[in-house]
């Protein structure tokens, strides 16, 4: 979907840096060590006696389902493919050797145990969180498509005049904003791109420019967590949380902005101070000209009014009874309509996140419906954890993770196994705030994940500037990702014994 962004050359050269990194002919006998790897433990996991795994009256079909999952782990923590090739040979797996439409002689129900529903497998694929996710694309198409997102950014940098740190402050906190509504890749490449005229105007000896070009992927990665679409942890935490069949907490778009926007503002102003201590800027103003705007004519009209409607719903969502997936897709409706999306928009989408998102909506599903989740309450004593060791555990788990491996592909291997460890642990949890404490806290610390270039594509994109080293982004994301987790962990901890989650 990024080629109707400014700046798309700086994320077509991300992902062809990306693509050679995995694939270049020297990493063959790496590459074919890896696959030797996964195809071990994951036989291994599929053949070996149920009785070795400790959990009572384990089937053969939720062996199966053990052994996918850790072929999705170590596919990808070790990125032999890409995340969304993943996710999609986790569906077939499912489909063919677990599913009542698999592979006749290894689907016997009377001999492997119950059996996933094909139709349930394949509908991991239109979960309405997908529709949040699609409704969520869409906006960002139709911004970009009208100049609204250019024209948004010229207005809303204005008030911060030319003097050197507020227009680091307007570049942080507009970044932020818009990281909450439009894919963090994309509000990076913008941003940097009307950094570009910035950058020629400061003197090489300053440190300025390290802070300018700092500033977009903090402001992007720490500003997804301000919204439900911010970010894929957010909204694969949300299906966790409001599944009708699993915790069904409720929690609407709305109730999210009310404690996690205020957060996003306090990081983002914590961050600012932070980048004048490390990169002080040696000119003490700047001149900004951002160019491109938004057209003129009925279509951008009809943009405004619509997000604006999209927003004042997804907020009010509390009053209306209208949950933000069916949200979502009133956007998609009226641009549809009114011509603003064609076909070729839809082929803009960014598909591979969606597949890669519903691969652990799919594994979430195998757990519970093979009755394995169930099983492994019975058999694990979750209820004689310690809340705060699982709260700690998960996030710095997640943490770590998404330093090295999508930050999606983090959230999709946690949130299903959390989500049934929280189960289990019923009110010993509430100490902590409850669930939504540990699911919220795993997405906050998925998002405060920035050490290095290859954490985010935001990283990956400042770090292409030639202004940044790795040293300088460590330095930034390993305090703004202590802090960020600090006072996450907190907050969502005083919603959740305030009874707010």
């Amino acid at each position: 979907m990024f080629n109707n962004y400014k700046g798309f050359h700086l994320v077509q050269s991300y992902h062809d840096l990306r693509h050679m990194r995995k694939y270049h002919p020297t990493n063959t006998f790496v590459r074919f060590a890896k696959i030797a790897v996964v195809a071990l433990v994951t036989l291994l996991l599929w053949n070996m006696p149920t009785e070795w795994f400790g959990i009572q009256n384990l089937t053969i079909i939720q062996q199966r389902i053990i052994a996918i999952f850790a072929f999705a782990t170590l596919m990808w923590i070790l990125e032999i493919v890409s995340s969304w090739a993943t996710s999609i040979a986790i569906i077939v797996l499912m489909l063919l050797f677990c599913s009542d439409s698999g592979i006749l002689p290894m689907v016997n129900e009377e001999e492997v145990g119950k059996l996933l529903s094909y139709k349930g497998v394949m509908a991991c694929f239109a979960d309405p969180v997908i529709m949040l996710f699609i409704g969520g694309f869409v906006l960002a198409i139709a911004a970009t498509k009208t100049g609204l997102d250019a024209q948004l950014a010229k207005v809303l940098l204005r008030p911060f005049g030319t003097k050197s740190e507020m227009v680091l402050l307007g570049f942080l906190l507009v970044t932020g904003l818009f990281s909450m509504f439009v894919s963090n890749t994309a509000t990076a490449a913008m941003m940097l791109t009307f950094l570009t005229p910035v950058f020629r105007q400061l003197p090489p000896e300053g440190k300025g420019r390290i802070a300018l070009a700092m500033s977009i992927p903090v402001a992007a990665n720490l500003g997804g967590m301000g919204t439900p679409i911010g970010t894929p942890p957010n909204n694969i935490a949300l299906k966790y949380l409001n599944d009708p069949e699993g915790l069904n907490i409720g929690l609407g778009f709305g109730q999210w902005m009310m404690f996690m926007f205020p957060l996003v503002v306090v990081l983002l102003f914590i961050s600012w101070r932070l980048l004048l201590k490390f990169f002080p800027f040696s000119q003490k103003t700047v001149e900004l000209n951002i160019d491109g705007g938004m057209q003129k004519g009925f279509q951008s009209w009809v943009v405004i009014v619509t997000f604006i409607l999209t927003v004042v719903l997804w907020l009010s969502d509390r009053f209306t009874g209208i949950n933000a997936n069916t949200v979502a897709m009133v956007p998609f409706c009226i641009f549809a309509l009114t011509g603003i999306i064609n076909k070729r928009d839809l082929e803009q989408i960014n598909w591979s996140v969606i597949w890669m998102v519903a691969g652990g909506f799919a594994l979430g599903y195998g757990l519970n419906a093979s009755g394995l989740a169930a099983n492994a309450v019975e058999s694990i004593p979750f209820g004689e954890f310690s809340p705060l060791l699982i709260l700690v555990m998960g996030g710095a788990i997640c943490y770590v993770l998404s330093n090295f491996i999508s930050n999606s592909a983090t959230a999709a291997l946690l949130m299903p196994i959390l989500a049934v460890v929280c189960g289990a642990m019923g009110d010993k949890l509430a100490p902590i705030g409850g669930t939504g404490t540990i699911l919220i806290g795993v997405a906050i610390a998925a998002s405060s994940a920035m050490i290095l270039p290859i954490s985010t594509p935001p990283n990956a994109l400042a770090f292409a500037t030639g202004y940044v080293q790795q040293k300088d982004m460590s330095k930034i994301g390993i305090i703004m990702g202590v802090v960020s987790m600090l006072l996450g962990f907190g907050l969502v901890y005083l919603m959740g014994i305030l009874h707010v989650l």
